[in-house]
């Protein structure tokens, strides 16, 4: 297990989240590299289906960040973001995904070292949890045969 190295997937707010990570690595602050970041207007456009989609596609944690409560450009995109997170964790848990895969940060622009922190810790604790392999667990059980 040392040797595991998570893949975590980050949909960044474009405007608070995504220019706090430009501003973590313009001042070269040190965290993991581990993260494929993907640019949104709004973390309120990050569908559940996106995070399924991650997980689905091999990611071992997601990770969305978006502007302070009280600070979105579209007024409430990251109240609705926070209203979905329970919800999503919920279902991630019924899938058999440990709902820690999942995290949900508040980043502004001006928060490189924030972002730096939330991404090291997420690895971390990802990293504890080890390999997730959701896509070779969803094979194995559709090629199972029926009992």
């Amino acid at each position: 297990m040392a040797s595991f190295e998570p893949r975590i997937v980050a949909f960044l707010c474009n405007w608070c989240s995504y220019t706090g990570a430009d501003l973590a690595g313009t001042s070269r602050k040190k965290y993991n590299a581990n993260v494929v970041a993907i640019r949104v207007m709004c973390s309120g456009r990050v569908d559940p289906e996106f995070v399924f989609r991650a997980f689905e596609k091999g990611a071992d944690g997601v990770l969305i960040c978006g502007c302070h409560p009280g600070d979105c450009h579209y007024i409430d995109g990251n109240h609705k973001t926070a209203g979905r997170y329970p919800m999503v964790r919920n279902m991630l848990e019924q899938f058999g995904i440990d709902p820690k895969r999942f995290r949900l940060e508040w980043v502004s622009a001006s928060e490189g070292d924030r972002y730096a922190q939330v991404v090291n810790e997420t690895i971390e604790t990802v990293r504890a949890l080890g390999p997730l392999e959701w896509p070779k667990r969803l094979n194995e059980s559709d090629t199972a045969s029926p009992a």
